[in-house]
């Protein structure tokens, strides 16, 4: 069954790209960066999508044109957009997408909503290891207490939060759409290019 609750989106923009060496929301292709692309395909099937930034983001251009859930958390990767998305909102479920996940389209997001489950968490297993993909996944309201025991606990590694918990595992429609651009070989073979 199919929980009720209101689904928002949660773009993840406030990684530091160490590995690309530049700001990877930012990298064009076909003249729009990743960030607007994330937040256009999950405004395609959500009522509201925010962005998640870092206290030192939110002012930038490029994210300043989206709402923004800042981070309340530091130093703790994506875990602290999770949950400072799941506290700010905590009556929502939360679709999660990273900025740097370029072949994710609307069939991937329309299968993850559609089998969402009463269950925490909802993800797809990965292509390569069969183990949960947590930047593309559904936290619903009862993951907050999880995700920040967890935190408290030591452990920020999402996938290990959903390895962990009650996730319910999908299988990907397309078995590269999570495949990301995290170093500038990746880039080039995408064809993306820094934003101007």
């Amino acid at each position: 069954m199919t929980p009720t609750e209101p689904v928002y989106g949660l773009v993840l923009s406030g990684g530091r790209s160490r590995r690309m060496g530049r700001d990877k929301a930012l990298l064009e292709h076909n003249g729009e960066t990743q960030l607007a692309r994330a937040v256009q395909l999950l405004e395609r099937h959500l009522e509201r999508v925010f962005v998640s930034v870092r206290p030192d983001q939110a002012p930038d251009p490029e994210r300043a044109r989206f709402e923004q859930v800042v981070d309340r958390y530091r130093d703790i990767g994506p875990a602290a957009g999770i949950l400072s998305a799941l506290e700010a909102h905590p009556r929502a479920a939360w679709l999660v997408l990273a900025c740097d996940l370029p072949r994710v389209n609307d069939e991937t997001i329309a299968v993850l909503l559609r089998q969402r489950s009463k269950q925490p968490f909802t993800a797809f297993r990965s292509s390569r290891d069969d183990l949960p993909e947590p930047l593309c996944a559904v936290y619903r309201p009862q993951a907050r207490e999880l995700v920040a025991a967890f935190i408290r606990d030591g452990l920020v590694c999402p996938r290990k939060m959903l390895i962990r918990s009650d996730t319910r595992l999908l299988d990907l429609p397309d078995p590269k759409a999570l495949d990301n651009v995290n170093t500038p070989e990746d880039l080039e073979r995408a064809g993306f290019r820094a934003a101007s």
